[in-house]
């Protein structure tokens, strides 16, 4: 549970201990990234303050970020390349350890890793992370709960793949993730729709298998709850379990509210620790962080994801307000064979992440100053500025932007983000030669 790694728990928004640099941290580390990832400042920041240092291995192009620039570049797609450029160099001075920062970054990590020969989880079990139907089909043979599923092939006939489907179904691609391309269907006829809306969201996926198929799962009702951790030798330690208290039941699936601790009670809170360990030793996980996403209703917790890095890293900075250290400095020190033991503040924390309304160009969002001043909220940023086109889930997989709260209880943090929420104005004019399927604007079915 939440509570088995905690011990002196400051107050609310104490400042978290000065980090030392521990002599065992004087190390080089690998971060395999893209090299547009907003992840990079986060973990520079926590390579700073403990002594780390990091070399970027990152996609071949143009980046925003000198210490991408002047990492190792590669293509992303030839893991094989990849690996003989980095064993190269590693060769002249090696890596203490590796880190992914993103799904599209894990695989690639893992392969680094067993060339180099660094604790890390291997190739097989980082793929099957990142791919949702090798997922699926390792889970369901090891006994853990996950949604009934089949493959649809999107090059062959869909009309009849989509009868056979026992309904409601969510079809979602096999690689993508932020929500996108996920969607629920209660007919043929919606499935069929959601298939060809699919397709479109993945033709520009490099690799042909992913682009070419469609996971069909039995829609599984429930409240739905976030964990993030870290497994070191195949040992779970929970750092948060986020409550996601605004409904997702489709058609589209929008994460809105991250809220923690959770308020379940300790023994449901010690199931879905329990069931997530489960699935994490049937995918072969060995160390490094997880963030899973599951269902609880009254038959049990059910596994929906469970991916080898950690949740993304707007959101990573709402745990700031309730453990001693940013979330990277975990992730790094366990890399380098230095694992940090969690300890936790009291209180509460949460996120928003702002959801895009419509399709279109940003006009404006007014009442943001109004919105900062809510009891409560420590921080507000916005992602994307006025004049930019915006595209809403399932064909987009962003968001306007992300409020911050803490407060004494997860009640609290929860009416101050829907307070701020509430009071922001976002205008946004229809872009009259937007073309997604959703330009309508409409979120029910047919698409």
């Amino acid at each position: 549970m939440q509570a088995s790694a905690a011990r002196a728990a400051p107050r609310v928004g104490a400042a978290a201990p000065e980090a030392s640099v521990d002599p065992r941290m004087a190390q080089r580390l690998l971060l395999v990234t893209p090299a547009r990832s907003y992840r990079h400042a986060a973990y520079l920041d926590a390579a700073r303050e403990l002594g780390i240092e990091i070399t970027f291995l990152s996609e071949e192009g143009h980046s925003l970020t000198r210490e991408v620039a002047d990492g190792i570049r590669v293509d992303f797609s030839d893991h094989l390349s990849a690996v003989a450029k980095v064993s190269a160099l590693a060769h002249r001075r090696p890596f203490s350890g590796v880190v992914a920062t993103d799904d599209s970054a894990v695989e690639l990590a893992a392969r680094v890793a067993a060339a180099l020969s660094i604790p890390f989880n291997s190739p097989e079990s980082a793929k099957l992370t990142r791919r949702k139907d090798l997922s699926r089909q390792r889970l369901r043979e090891a006994g853990v709960p996950v949604p009934d599923h089949r493959l649809i092939d999107s090059g062959a006939d869909l009309t009849a793949q989509c009868a056979i489907l026992r309904f409601p179904q969510v079809l979602k691609p096999v690689s993508l993730s932020a929500s996108r391309g996920v969607i629920r269907a209660d007919s043929p006829h919606e499935a069929l729709a959601a298939c060809e809306r699919i397709r479109r969201i993945t033709r520009d996926l490099a690799d042909g298998e992913e682009r070419g198929r469609v996971l069909a799962e039995t829609y599984i009702p429930g409240d739905e709850y976030a964990l993030e951790a870290m497994i070191d030798d195949g040992g779970l330690t929970t750092l948060a379990l986020f409550d996601k208290p605004e409904p997702l039941v489709g058609p589209f699936f929008e994460e809105s509210y991250y809220i923690t601790p959770s308020r379940l009670p300790p023994r449901i809170q010690a199931r879905i620790e329990e069931t997530v360990s489960r699935a994490c030793s049937a995918l072969g996980l060995r160390r490094g962080p997880v963030h899973a996403e599951v269902r609880l209703n009254s038959e049990g917790v059910w596994v929906l994801e469970v991916a080898s890095r950690t949740i993304g890293g707007e959101c990573a900075r709402s745990l700031r307000q309730v453990l001693c250290r940013p979330l990277e400095h975990y992730v790094l020190a366990a890399a380098v064979g230095a694992p940090i033991t969690p300890e936790r503040k009291t209180g509460a924390s949460g996120v928003l992440m702002i959801p895009i309304p419509a399709p279109g160009v940003l006009r404006r969002i007014a009442g943001a100053s109004e919105a900062r001043e809510v009891p409560g909220v420590w921080d507000m940023r916005f992602a994307v500025e006025p004049g930019q086109v915006v595209d809403t889930l399932p064909d987009a997989a962003g968001y306007l932007g992300f409020i911050y709260a803490e407060g004494q209880t997860p009640e609290r943090v929860e009416s101050s983000l829907r307070r701020a929420h509430g009071l922001l104005d976002i205008k946004i004019d229809p872009l009259l030669n937007h073309l997604s399927a959703g330009s309508a604007g409409r979120r029910n079915p047919p698409w």
